[in-house]
């Protein structure tokens, strides 16, 4: 087949030119979008009366035809078709004949390449929205069966207070609740179908562009064609939000990691989940972790990649916009990879009890002693420097709040008494903040509660 363009030319194409600028080596991704998108052309161009309706019909039938190769692995991709788009159009036209070619009649790739991605999307934002919700799920089970575990919380990576290990679950939860928003909110501004835009003015054929959002189960249109043609956005938002769902996956691996440590042993990760040494034999390496940590930096790089492209290009269409294809393409796949490797590791790790409220203890306890003496009517920031130095006076002896004496504390303060030895436990600690949104046990259980039911899980 001829270039489309080929009538203005007195050359053939280069072949270095032919390698440098074709995309169907990664735009084929799009390919089930591409006839989805071409049927539903076909139907508004036989609406508009362009198309008869036994032209149509066949155009439709030599599509249906195409998409059997492609989905079977028999299509013959060619790279001097440049793309996706061409090589469609050149095998349906092998096999129906000429009326093939009327099949781009009244649209342009520059509209046709931006609603095969916004198709793309819908699907893919889908697929990533169910996987947010099965890590959600994954994080909400193992709250439950954490929720009298305690573990210290951590600032500034040193032990600050007692928390339930059920309640540092259910932070990455909501983490994760807000990038499924984000994701939907992509999902609804990319949801206006731009084909009818032509190549950059509009078109001149009398095609029902309502009829075609319709078919392609679009809920409304775009409403100008320099926009609708240039327009990337909606792919920097899916690949922004790509990227912060990947800094909070990789957040939590980087806690997972410290805490699967000998020296942390807090978690126990599954041995299925983890890889050994080629010469050290004890070892057992968090290596799903650590990748999906190291992904991370891949969705940023592609965010920032095509905010690049984006951000010098004259108005409207011009062809650095194929430089958005790899990038999130890429993103896609390296976020939904991540997404089932942590629910997998969240559904099979262990937490180590034992270990945890041993650390939880000790000096992660004074912040309730200050709040003792101001219950007892000490301003706070006399009480903070009294148990100020109650830490200093135990770090010299080596002893730890729960093994000070009535007498040592009464030396720092007369309003100390028996009732002080009552708080000082992580588990009491941990149930003091009652505030909504706190770590007290009965806080803990109503928000599992809520997170059941905003799952839609029992």
């Amino acid at each position: 087949m001829e270039k489309p363009w080929s009538g203005r030319f007195t050359e053939d194409t280069d072949s270095f030119v032919e390698e440098f600028t074709e995309s169907v080596s990664f735009d084929r991704e799009l390919a089930l979008e591409d006839i989805a998108q071409d049927i539903a052309h076909v139907k508004t161009l036989e609406k508009a009366g362009i198309l008869s309706k036994e032209e149509a019909q066949k155009i439709i039938e030599g599509l249906k035809e195409v998409e059997r190769e492609i989905k079977e692995g028999k299509f013959p991709w060619k790279r001097s078709l440049e793309d996706v788009h061409m090589n469609i159009e050149a095998r349906l036209t092998e096999k129906i004949g000429k009326v093939g070619g009327k099949l781009h009649t009244g649209r342009s790739r520059n509209d046709q390449v931006t609603t095969d991605e916004k198709l793309f999307l819908k699907r893919e934002i889908k697929e990533i929205l169910d996987l947010l919700r099965d890590l959600r799920v994954k994080l909400i089970k193992k709250a439950e069966k954490t929720v009298d575990v305690i573990v210290p919380a951590y600032t500034h990576l040193q032990r600050a207070q007692p928390i339930r290990f059920a309640h540092y679950l259910l932070a990455y939860r909501e983490m994760f609740l807000k990038d499924g928003g984000r994701f939907l909110d992509a999902y609804r501004r990319l949801d206006e179908l731009p084909l009818g835009s032509g190549a950059v003015a509009g078109v001149d054929f009398p095609l029902d562009r309502f009829f075609t959002a319709e078919l392609l189960g679009f809920n409304r249109l775009t409403r100008n064609s320099i926009y609708a043609t240039a327009d990337r956005d909606f792919v920097a938002e899916v690949l922004f939000a790509c990227a912060l769902t990947g800094a909070h996956l990789s957040r939590l691996a980087e806690d997972l990691i410290i805490w699967a440590s000998e020296e942390f042993g807090f978690v126990d990760l599954p041995d299925k989940l983890c890889t050994g040494s080629s010469i050290m034999p004890q070892k057992k390496n968090p290596d799903v972790l650590e990748l999906i940590r190291g992904k991370t930096g891949r969705l940023y790089g592609n965010l920032v990649a095509l905010l690049t492209v984006l951000k010098g290009l004259p108005t409207a269409y011009n062809r650095d916009l194929q430089e958005d294809k790899e990038p999130l393409f890429d993103s896609l796949k390296t976020l939904k990879g991540s997404l089932i490797g942590m629910a997998k590791v969240i559904e099979g790790m262990e937490v180590n009890e034992e270990r945890t409220i041993k650390c939880a203890g000790g000096f992660t306890l004074v912040t309730d002693m200050a709040n003792y003496l101001v219950q007892k009517g000490v301003p706070f920031r006399e009480a903070h420097h009294i148990v100020g130095r109650i830490v200093s006076y135990l770090i010299q002896k080596k002893k730890t709040p729960e093994e000070a004496t009535l007498e040592e504390l009464k030396d720092f303060s007369p309003l100390f008494e028996e009732d002080i030895f009552d708080i000082l436990t992580p588990s009491a600690v941990a149930d003091r903040r009652k505030t909504y949104g706190g770590t007290a046990r009965e806080r803990v259980l109503k928000m599992i509660e809520v997170a059941k039911k905003e799952e839609g899980i029992t």
